[in-house]
C-alpha cells in the first residue's frame, strides 16, 4: 500500500437501553466500566446519560477499523449487560418514552441543555462520524466543496432509523431530520475560501447559535481537534461492517477528489438540502438524486456510480472489493432501516427492532 495513503477514523454513538428497550440513564457508568484499550480506540460519554460513544484510533486499513469497532461494540455491550442494559446501534430511539433523557452531568453539556432547551433534549440521536486526514484546512475546504453532491448517496449507506417512538416514521433516516433541529446542522454551503468558512462560524458564535466551535454540526466540517475533515451525516450503522463500508468509501471519495483539478459543482445549498431530504426519506431501497445530474435514480445504482467514481482510489488502498461486496449486500438485504422496518411489520412491536439490533456482549470481558 502507498505509504502516503489517507488515514481515517470512525466514531459511533449508541443508545443504552434497559432490557425492555427503553432508554436507560446508564451511559456514563457503562463507559466507565468498559475495558478501554487505547490500542483498540477510545470510549467516551455523550450528551445524554442514555448514550455512549466509541472512537477508533488512526486507521490505515479496513481490517484495522473493523477490528477496533467490533471490539469496542462488544466491550460496551458487556459493560451494559452487567448493569441490566443493552447497547443499541440505532439512529433514533425505537420505543416511545414517557420522559425526556437526562443530560450527562458535564459542565459543557449542562450549558448546552440550558441554552438550547428542548432542542438538546429531543434531538437525542446516534450518528456515525468519519474522519479523513487532510494536510491543512485549506485542503479541507476543497474536499468539503467537492464532496457535497455525493452526500445524499452517502446517507443511504448507514440509514438506520426508520422506527422511532414506537412507530414507522416513513423515513429511512429519521435521525437526520431530528438532528437538523440544531441551528448549525445540515448541509454545508459552497465555500469561497477558508475565510468564508470561518466567517460563518464566527457569526454563529456571536449570535449564540453555537456555544463553541465543537458545535459546528454541518454534515461535513473541519475538525477542531484533529487535522481531518469530519463527515457527520450518517446514522450509526446497524453493524460494524457497515460503518467500515461508509468509512472506506468516504476515504476513496476524498482520495479521488484530491487527485482532481476540476472545479466543484455549483450546486446550491437549497437544492442540496432537498436532495439529502429525499435520500433520508427513501434510503438505499428507494430513489436518490444522482450526484452528476440531480435526477432521481434507484439509490443502489447511484451508489454503484459513486463506487465507480472512486474506484481508482479504492483499489489503491485495497478497499475496492470490500466496498463492492458491501454495496451488493446493501442492495440485496437492505440497510439497517430496511431491516428495522421488516422486523417491525411482523408484529408492529418496536421491542422487536431493539432485539434485532442490540449488540451481543463480548464473551470474555472482565466481570
Amino acid at each position: 500500500m502507498n505509504k502516503d495513503v489517507l488515514t481515517f477514523g470512525v466514531e459511533e454513538e449508541f443508545f443504552v437501553v434497559d432490557r425492555a428497550g427503553h432508554l436507560a440513564p446508564a451511559g456514563d457508568a457503562v463507559v466507565d466500566a468498559a475495558d478501554d484499550d487505547e490500542e483498540q480506540g477510545e470510549l467516551q460519554q455523550e450528551l445524554t446519560l442514555s448514550q455512549a460513544e466509541s472512537a477508533t484510533g488512526i486507521c490505515t486499513t479496513h481490517d484495522e477499523a473493523e477490528r477496533q469497532l467490533t471490539t469496542m461494540r462488544a466491550e460496551l455491550a458487556q459493560a451494559a449487560a452487567r448493569r441490566g442494559c443493552r447497547l443499541l446501534p440505532s439512529g433514533s430511539a425505537p420505543l416511545a418514552e414517557t420522559a425526556l433523557p437526562a443530560i450527562t452531568p458535564n459542565p459543557r453539556y449542562e450549558r448546552m441543555s440550558e441554552h438550547f432547551g428542548a432542542t438538546a433534549r429531543t434531538s437525542h440521536t446516534c450518528g456515525c462520524h468519519v474522519h479523513i486526514a487532510v494536510p491543512d484546512r485549506e485542503t479541507g475546504i476543497r474536499v468539503i466543496n467537492h464532496v457535497r453532491p455525493f452526500l445524499p448517496a452517502l446517507l443511504t449507506v448507514t440509514a438506520n432509523s426508520a422506527i422511532c417512538d414506537g412507530y414507522d416514521t416513513g423515513y429511512a433516516s429519521w435521525r437526520y431530520q431530528q438532528w437538523n433541529r440544531w441551528p448549525s446542522a445540515g448541509s454545508p454551503p459552497l465555500f469561497t475560501s477558508l475565510d468564508h468558512y470561518e466567517s460563518i462560524v464566527d457569526a454563529w458564535l456571536r449570535a449564540g447559535a453555537i456555544l463553541d466551535r465543537a458545535m459546528v454540526y454541518w454534515d461535513v466540517r473541519l475538525s477542531e481537534k484533529q487535522p481531518t475533515v469530519e463527515f457527520r451525516l450518517g446514522d450509526v450503522a446497524a453493524t460494524a461492517g457497515e460503518a467500515v463500508l461508509l468509512g472506506v468509501l468516504i476515504r476513496g471519495l476524498v482520495g479521488t477528489i484530491l487527485a482532481t483539478e476540476e472545479a466543484p459543482s455549483p450546486l446550491s445549498n437549497e437544492v442540496l438540502r432537498a436532495q439529502i431530504w429525499r435520500a433520508s426519506r427513501e434510503g438505499i431501497s428507494g430513489r436518490c438524486p444522482h450526484f452528476r445530474t440531480g435526477d432521481l435514480a434507484p439509490a443502489s445504482d447511484v451508489l454503484d456510480d459513486v463506487v465507480t467514481f472512486a474506484a481508482g482510489a479504492l483499489e489503491e488502498t485495497g478497499d475496492l472489493d470490500l466496498v463492492r461486496d458491501g454495496c451488493d449486500r446493501l442492495t440485496a438485504e437492505g440497510s439497517g432501516a430496511d431491516r428495522q422496518r421488516a422486523r417491525f411489520e411482523k408484529r408492529r412491536r418496536a421491542e422487536d427492532v431493539v432485539d434485532l439490533l442490540a449488540v451481543r456482549p463480548a464473551p470474555c470481558s472482565k466481570a
